[in-house]
This record gives structure tokens, C-alpha cells and sequence, in this order.
């Protein structure tokens, strides 16, 4: 299974494998997979692992703790598709798995290649070698694994050899002529620098080339103040020489001319090109690699296809002494794209071809065209390809040439015929786009309104035509600031904003040309998809939407860069959504919001049959229900497909809202509690009962307002706004006992029972419990019945008279296992495990947590979860078993910040410390206590902060006073 993964250790630490990113938890966890990655194939001790992981002071219990980071890594690795990568060998441990596996590993045998071409005099394969491996950096090495030990020696060892690579890169760019595009980034590079004499040595020879003799020489008056007051010492010879020789004017400084021999069509580099490393760097591989000799740059309208397909044929024109081609196809335009013929006349007649010597028959070109380019090395840049018929012909004869397409179609069907490469281009990350903002409006403008910038480069949603447009357009008034132009843009209509006057080439003009290339269906699918208020979507609601299978269809999109794969859904980039609503409002106004609020209400309805059976007091009316749902029956695979939609919950509902359909508005709010009680994400569930309540309201239905506030009650008491959710289900008595409606009575002084439970006002708790449970009882509502008796035998567990406890909820636990209702069930045996707890029967306390915990395993019941195993790990504390009780606070910590519940996470964190300070790991302990306070800061309760107190008070009193 190794050969399955990818370790990444230059940046963040990262697993890949068949199930994705490898979750790990902890900078302890990423830093053990770093180290074995480094040493791949090979057994790493665990003294060395120990270093690795805590230096010098490792606490008593490392080798324990090494364990249990080993076990958790095992089994995350084998969660993700990767069960055999982490081996036991000996006494250590080895990831199994080849070199190539590790970009370290990847990046030191690029660097090796690279130098021996260097070695050779090929300076072009050499450039191309260099970018290639220092494309797989994404930051500093092991970032958020803090390396201790020989694991920071070796982290220092890879920023090192990252530059040392640099150094080299720039040593043969230099070599090519390329000083303009050096000075710039050897300036960056020496700003944390500036005693590195190679780099100034090199930046020197950059701005004496660029003519700025001047500049070179007070570069190296720096460096020598520098060294002077730093070390005491002066530049080095080598460093001392250049400085003579710029004062000279040395000829042997200067570049060497090459002379061409061959057609020179490139068009001039696009002004202020920026970012795109990664893409230069597989463009630069594939140059320098002996065999493929074909790429395809594919990417949306706008993205930079072209000016990046043209700043990079002009880094490797050196390399193709025969010459460079361009030839736009212009095949975004069914209308003008040019013919197979028609394109080889073009490059015939660049190739020095007279017009009356060039053939008619398609044949004859291509033969002609072939025998020209047959063992010459050329390039060819052939720019908006619209399909592969038109590209095929247009192959240079022999690897000595070179083919560069772009398109905005991804064109796979090529690498039938050719050995070709794709290379497919994104928008602009926040930084690349800053730094294309800077490259156009200067660095103290944009410095001087960074946020503005920065909100600037979102609303253009990194897309690089997007960007130059707003960037022209500021750059034309130097009087305007950035923050009233994104004011505009994110007020106004910002397809309109992003154009200028007198350029045809606007936004929405070449979302417009690629939108008339679409089929029929694919448009139609645009526009559908395009009145959807969500980030993502898939392909059974885009078949919901447009007809019984939209999977062709959404390939094309796909295909052509309108829309863009996230796993198996899809997203639009802004700029696009909002040009697919324009489609949506101009070509099919009549597009009925019913067709999607049904799908996403047969699709609750569905799912809150299975996870939520007890919530029946809604089935919808659906006027187009879909023909088949995404789910099968299994709480999982419905939790799992809920996951996905979790972020277009909130927008459907407002969506509802907006169009006036208000019953599907709460009714969907409703339907999709039980999803909330399974993952948490309470803040957003209160945004999602407020937009329901106010739909309830405005229909006059005061039942269905009824269930809101009760909704909206229960959102507050999982956020700990316990007096907000007695308020709320207050108001929800008032609708309820206005309309007859006994079991919304009954469920709403359960919840205020919990409300109650939550303030510690545990005889109101049970008061208010027990009227519940009459209510239930009276009208044969079992499941209030059994949450009834739960809330009841909390209350008198807390109140101190356990047997009575114990009663209510051994009668609950019956009542849910008779209903077969798993998750009641859970809830039931975690509150006997509480009252055992509380009567100090530990032995029985762990039966009942164990069964709890299984149960809420299999029903995915995570938030749940994490309160169980908090409830273990206080268990094994009293039982004086810390070891036992961090294994399961760890796995408590990761769930609470997966479900974002803070007052939880503080909970956590409080008794991870109680159990360091058992450990003796006192600076752990400090960190989790203090990280603690610092929550409750946000989310208070006093009774918990006075816990945290006491346990930093001990803390205090164990740091003054050691223990021998």
C-alpha cells in the first residue's frame, strides 16, 4: 500500500492516499510521520523519535505517549486506504514506502539531476531542473510540525538546500540572460538574508546587467557594513572580484548574445506577470525531460493561459535556436476558429514557406509542415485550441520540437495519439493575486491599504483578467483608493465593474464566448445550476434540476472550466456564478426555485427518517420530487452526504426565504435537526432556525412558529445561551398550548429542562422534567416519555440521590431499546455512567461509557461521542489512570474542534491538563490550562472556570514545589 501514498514535508506535513488527506492530530503526529518519511524504507528508533519529537527534556512518559502518537497515526493512515504504510521493524518504526514517495526525497534527486546537467553546460535543462524541484515547496519545512531535536536540525537542513537550489536556479538564469526577471527576486530573497554573499554576489550581476551599475556597487557597500558590525569581517574574494570588475565595466560580465536562427512570432510578455510557479515548473520539467514534448494548458476564460503560455516560451526561446511559432486558433469562437488547413498555413508561412509554394490539400500540409519540422528544435505555441482535430495536425515531427497548447477545454483525447502533458491552471492564490496588485499599482500603494487589497483580490475571485482590469482601472486614477473600487465591486454589479472602457476584453465577454460554445443541455444545466445559492453542488441534484441523468453534461462544464471538481460535487468560482445567474435571469427567466427546494426537501425528509424518526411532524408536499435519492438506509452514508450539503443549508433556506416560498423554508429548518444533533455547528443552526421562524411567522401558522422557537430553543441551549433558549421555548408554550398542541408542550419543558440542567439549577431541571413527562405520559408521546426520564434521572443524579436516578433511566433504557431508537439509547447509558460516576461506582461507570460509545460510533453520532469519551477519560482519572484517560481526551479534543464547540473544547482542554499534571508533564499541562481560560473567556461558565482555576492553582503550587 505505500506506493499508494505521498508524504509532504516541504511546507505543512502531508499524507496523501486512495481515501485523501491523511487527518493527523497534533504537531507531535505530523512531526513522527515527517521523520520516518525522511529516513523512507528505513527503521527509525524510538530514543530518535523521542528526540525528534520533544529535544532535550522529554517527559517521563515520551515512550508511552510515542505509543499511543504511533497507534493514532496507524490508524488514520488506515482510515484513509493506507493500512500498511506504518510498519513495526525492531525497536522502531518505518514508514513503507520509496523515496519517491516523499517530496524531500523527490526535491533532492531533481536538484542532483539538475546540477549534473549544469555540469554539462545545458543551462536551459538545468533552469528547467531547479523550478521543477523547487516547485514542490508550499512553505517552510515541517511548518506546523514544531521538530524538536535532530528533527529541527533536519528542518534547518532543507531550508538550506531550498536555498542553495535557489542560488543555483539564478546562477543559470543569469547564464540565459535573464537578469531583468533576477532582480526582483533576489532582492526578495536577500530581504531575510542579508549577509548571504552568493546571493548578493548574484544580485549584483542581475543590476549591473540591467544597467543599474550604481545599485550593484551599493549592494555590495551593504553587505560589507553588514558583515562588518555582524561578524567584524569583509566579503569574501570571489565576492570582492565582481565588485572590481563592476567598477571596471568588465566586458566578461556581460551576457552572451545568442543570435537567431529561426522564425521569432512569440507576442510580447503580458506586463506584470506574477505567481504561477507550479506551472512554470512542469513546463520547465517537460523541457528538460527526454520524451514527452507536448502540453496542454487548460483553464477557464480569464485565468492567464495565454500570457502565461507566452512569459514562458520566452524564459526557453534560447533553447530553440530553429525558432518560435504563435498562432492563435480561435477556437472559443465556432464562428472564426481556424481550420486544420488554415492554422498549418499559417505556421508554413512563418516557417519561411512562400504562399504560392504552399499546398491546398490537407495531406500536403501536413506533410510539408512535418518535413520542416522534422529533427529541428522549435517551438510551437498554438493558443485557444477549441478541440483536439484542431490541435492534431499542428505536432511537431520529432521530439526536437516542442508543442505548447492552451485551451480552455482540457483536451485528454490528445494523450491518445501523443505522449502529451496537462498542466491545468486555477485562479490566483491571496497572495499571488496581492502580488500581481503590487506588480500593477506599485508596493506602497497597496501597503497602504492592505485589508482593502486583499478584499480587492476576493471580489475579483483571483482571476487574473479580473485583477489587470481593476488594477488598469486604479492604476488610470491614481486619486481612487482600493477600498472605494472593492466598495464597488461588492455593492454594485461586478461583471459591469470589471471592464474598461475601449477594451472589448471584459469579464463578462469571455464568460460569454465560452458559454456560447456550449451545447444546448450543458447551457441550460449553466443556468440552472447558476440559481443556486450554495458554494457546491453534485450530480443528483444537477439531474434534479435538469432532466434524469446531467452527467454528460456536467462533464462539458467541467470540460470547458465553467465549473470545477471538488471530490465528487462541484463549485463555480464567483465570477462565473454570478455571470451563469445572469444566463439564468436573460435567457430562461422562468426557472421555477420550486424544482431545487423540493430536492433538498425530499432529501431531508428522507434522511430525517432515518436519523432523526422521532421528528415526524412534517412531510412535505413536493411538487417535483426527484426520481431517486443519494442515499441508501445507513446513518453514515446519509450523515456522510449531509456533510457535503452542510454548507448550502443556511443559503437554501435564505434562497426559500427570498423567493417567497416560506412553508418549504421551515420545513426544511425543521427537518434538518436531526443532522445538527449528530455533527453540532450550532451557530449556524441558529442562523438556520431564525430565517425558518421569521418564514413561520409571515404565514400566520402559529404551530409551525410553534416548532421554530422550539427549534431555535434547542440551537441556544447547545450553544450555552441557556436564558436565550428558555426565552425562546417559552414562546413556544405560548403557540402551543394556543393551538391544542400537547406533545410541542411536552417537548418544549424537556428542552427547558436541559436549559435548566445547563445552569445548574437542577430542581428546576427535574420539576420541569417530571411536568413533561405527565404531559407525554398522558398522551402516549413514548420517545418524550423515555427523554423525559432521562432528564429526570440527570437531575436527581446531580442532586445527589442516585437510586432514584437510576430508576428513571433504567426505564428510559427500556422504553428506547423497545422503539429499537439507537441514538436514544446512546443518551440513556451515558446517563447511567453519569449516575455511577456520581455514586462512585467506577467498574459500572466504564460498562455503561463503553456501550455508549459504541453505540454513538455506529450511528455517527460525533458530537455525542466526544462527550462520552470526556466522561472515560474522568473515569480512568479516578481511577488514577492518566495514560488511559489522555487516549481518549485526545480523541475528544479532535472531535470538539471538528464540530467547532468551543465551551466543549474548553472542557477538553481543562481535563487534558488535570491528566498532565498526573503525568508530571507540567509545561503540557500549563499550555492545555491556559488554552482553556482563554476560551472561557469567550464562552463562559463559572463553574467550569473555577475548575480550571483550581487545577492552575495546583499547577502553580507543583512548578514552586517539585515533587522529588
Amino acid at each position: 500500500m505505500g506506493s499508494d501514498a505521498e508524504v509532504r514535508v516541504l511546507g505543512p506535513v502531508e499524507v496523501l492516499g486512495p481515501g485523501g488527506q491523511v487527518p493527523l492530530a497534533g504537531t507531535r503526529q505530523r512531526a513522527l510521520v515527517a521523520m520516518l518519511a525522511l529516513d523512507a524504507g528505513v527503521p527509525v528508533g524510538q530514543a530518535r523519535l523521542v528526540d525528534a519529537l520533544w529535544g532535550e527534556d522529554p517527559p517521563r512518559t515520551a515512550v508511552k505517549t510515542l505509543h499511543s502518537h504511533v497507534a493514532r497515526v496507524r490508524q488514520a493512515l488506515a482510515d484513509s486506504g493506507l493500512p500498511d504504510l506504518l510498519v513495526t521493524r525492531g525497536a522502531g518504526y518505518a514508514l513503507a514506502l520509496p523515496r519517491t514517495g516523499v517530496d524531500a526525497h523527490r526535491f533532492d534527486d531533481r536538484v542532483a539531476a539538475a546540477r549534473h546537467r549544469l555540469a554539462a553546460g545545458d543551462h536551459a535543462a538545468a533552469t528547467a531542473g531547479f523550478r521543477a524541484a523547487l516547485a514542490l515547496w508550499r512553505g517552510d519545512p515541517l511548518a506546523d510540525a514544531a521538530p524538536a531535536g535532530w528533527a529541527a536540525d533536519e528542518a534547518a537542513r532543507l531550508l538550506e538546500a531550498r536555498l542553495a537550489a535557489t542560488e543555483d536556479l539564478w546562477e543559470t538564469e543569469l547564464a540565459l540572460g535573464r537578469h531583468a526577471a533576477a532582480v526582483g527576486d533576489l532582492d526578495r530573497l536577500l530581504v531575510g538574508r542579508p549577509g548571504r554573499e552568493r546571493l548578493v554576489g548574484l544580485y549584483m550581476l542581475a543590476l549591473y546587467r540591467s544597467g543599474r551599475h550604481a545599485d550593484a556597487l551599493g549592494a555590495y557597500q551593504r553587505l560589507r557594513a553588514h558583515l562588518a558590525d555582524e561578524l567584524g569581517v569583509d566579503p569574501g574574494p570571489d565576492l570582492q572580484g565582481r565588485y572590481t570588475a563592476i567598477l571596471r565595466r568588465d566586458p566578461a560580465l556581460d551576457p552572451a548574445r545568442p543570435v537567431p536562427t529561426g522564425p521569432a512570432q512569440l507576442p510580447a510578455a503580458v506586463g506584470h506577470f506574477t505567481g504561477r510557479a507550479e506551472a512554470l515548473a512542469a513546463l520547465d520539467g517537460l523541457v528538460a525531460g527526454p520524451e514527452r514534448r507536448i502540453a496542454v494548458l487548460s483553464g477557464p476564460a480569464g485565468v492567464g493561459k495565454t500570457a502565461l503560455a507566452v512569459d514562458w516560451a520566452h524564459r526557453v526561446a534560447a533553447r530553440f535556436d530553429a525558432g518560435q511559432l504563435f498562432l492563435d486558433l480561435r477556437g472559443h469562437d465556432p464562428d472564426t476558429a481556424l481550420a486544420p488547413g488554415e492554422a498549418l498555413g499559417h505556421l508554413l508561412r512563418g516557417l519561411g514557406v512562400a504562399g504560392e509554394r504552399i499546398p491546398t490539400d490537407l495531406s500536403d500540409l501536413t506533410g510539408l509542415y512535418r518535413s520542416l519540422t522534422h529533427a529541428r528544435p522549435i517551438l510551437v505555441v498554438v493558443d485557444n485550441a477549441a478541440d483536439v482535430d484542431q490541435v492534431l495536425p499542428l505536432v511537431p515531427a520529432t521530439a526536437a520540437g516542442f508543442l505548447l497548447v492552451t485551451s480552455r477545454q482540457r483536451l485528454v483525447a490528445l494523450g491518445t495519439h501523443h505522449a502529451a502533458a496537462f498542466v491545468g491552471l486555477d485562479v490566483l492564490s491571496a497572495a499571488e493575486g496581492l502580488a500581481l496588485l503590487r506588480r500593477v499599482l506599485g508596493p506602497d500603494r497597496v501597503g497602504a491599504e492592505p485589508g482593502a487589497a486583499a478584499e480587492l483580490v476576493r471580489l475579483c475571485d483571483g482571476l487574473p483578467l479580473a485583477l489587470r482590469i481593476a488594477g488598469a482601472k486604479l492604476a488610470a486614477d491614481p486619486g481612487q483608493s482600493i477600498g472605494r473600487l472593492a466598495a464597488d465591486l461588492g455593492t454594485g454589479d461586478r461583471l459591469d465593474e470589471l471592464s474598461v472602457p475601449g477594451d472589448s476584453r471584459s469579464v463578462r465577454t469571455v464568460f460569454a464566448s465560452a458559454y456560447r460554445a456550449l451545447s444546448p443541455g450543458a447551457a441550460r444545466l449553466l443556468r440552472h445550476l447558476g440559481t443556486h445559492p450554495g458554494p457546491t453542488f453534485d450530480a443528483h441534484l444537477a439531474s434534479a434540476l435538469t432532466g434524469p441523468d446531467a452527467r454528460p453534461c456536467l462533464a462539458e462544464l467541467a470540460a470547458a472550466h465553467l465549473i470545477v471538481p471538488v471530490g465528487d460535487r462541484y463549485r463555480f468560482h464567483d465570477l462565473i456564478r454570478l455571470y451563469a445567474a445572469e444566463c439564468a435571469r436573460r435567457d430562461e427567466p422562468d426557472i421555477d426555485p420550486a424544482r431545487l427546494l423540493d430536492w433538498y426537501l425530499a432529501v431531508a425528509h428522507a434522511a430525517n427518517q432515518v436519523i432523526g424518526r422521532a421528528r415526524d411532524r412534517v412531510t412535505p408536499t413536493l411538487r417535483h420530487p426527484p426520481a431517486t435519492l443519494p442515499f441508501g438506509d445507513g446513518h453514515a452514508e446519509i450523515l456522510g452526504y449531509l456533510d457535503g450539503e452542510h454548507a448550502n443549508m443556511t443559503p437554501v433556506v435564505r434562497h426559500a426565504v427570498e423567493h417567497g416560498h416560506d412553508t418549504a423554508a421551515w420545513q426544511l429548518t425543521y427537518l434538518l435537526t436531526g443532522f445538527f444533533e449528530y455533527r453540532g455547528q450550532w451557530s449556524d443552526r441558529v442562523e438556520l432556525c431564525r430565517l425558518g421562524l421569521a418564514a413561520a411567522e409571515r404565514l400566520g401558522d402559529a404551530s409551525a412558529a410553534g416548532l421554530m422557537y422550539s427549534t431555535l430553543g434547542v440551537a441556544c441551549v447547545e450553544l450555552r445561551r441557556f436564558d436565550d433558549a428558555l426565552g425562546h421555548l417559552r414562546e413556544t408554550l405560548v403557540r402551543m398550548r394556543a393551538v391544542g398542541d400537547h406533545r410541542g408542550q411536552g417537548v418544549a419543558l424537556n428542552n427547558m429542562a436541559v436549559a435548566y440542567l445547563g445552569l445548574r439549577r437542577f430542581a428546576e431541571a427535574a420539576e420541569v422534567a417530571g411536568e413533561a413527562l405527565a404531559g407525554h405520559r398522558a398522551h402516549g408521546h413514548t420517545v418524550g416519555v423515555a427523554l423525559a426520564l432521562n432528564n429526570l434521572g440527570y437531575a436527581h443524579a446531580e442532586l445527589g440521590d442516585t437510586d432514584r436516578a437510576l430508576a428513571h433511566l433504567a426505564e428510559a433504557l427500556e422504553i428506547g431499546r423497545e422503539l429499537g431508537n439507537a441514538r436514544l439509547e446512546a443518551g440513556v447509558l451515558n446517563s447511567i455512567g453519569q449516575a455511577h460516576l456520581y455514586a462512585d461506582d467506577l467498574p459500572a461507570a466504564l460498562d455503561r461509557f463503553g456501550e455508549a460509545l459504541a453505540a454513538r460510533r455506529r450511528i455517527g453520532d460525533r458530537r455525542n461521542e466526544a462527550e462520552t469519551l470526556n466522561l472515560l477519560a474522568l473515569t480512568h482519572l479516578r481511577l488514577d489512570q492518566p495514560d488511559a484517560a489522555l487516549v481518549h481526551l485526545h480523541a475528544a479534543e479532535e472531535i470538539s474542534c471538528d464540530v467547532g464547540d468551543e465551551h466543549f473544547e474548553a472542557v477538553i482542554r481543562n481535563n487534558l491538563g488535570a491528566a498532565r499534571l498526573r503525568t508530571g508533564d507540567l509545561a503540557g499541562a500549563e499550555r492545555d490550562l491556559h488554552r482553556a481560560l482563554a476560551l472561557r473567556t469567550r464562552i463562559p461558565d463559572p463553574h467550569e472556570e473555577a475548575a480550571i482555576r483550581a487545577n492552575l492553582a495546583e499547577l502553580a503550587a507543583r512548578v514552586s514545589s517539585p515533587r522529588p
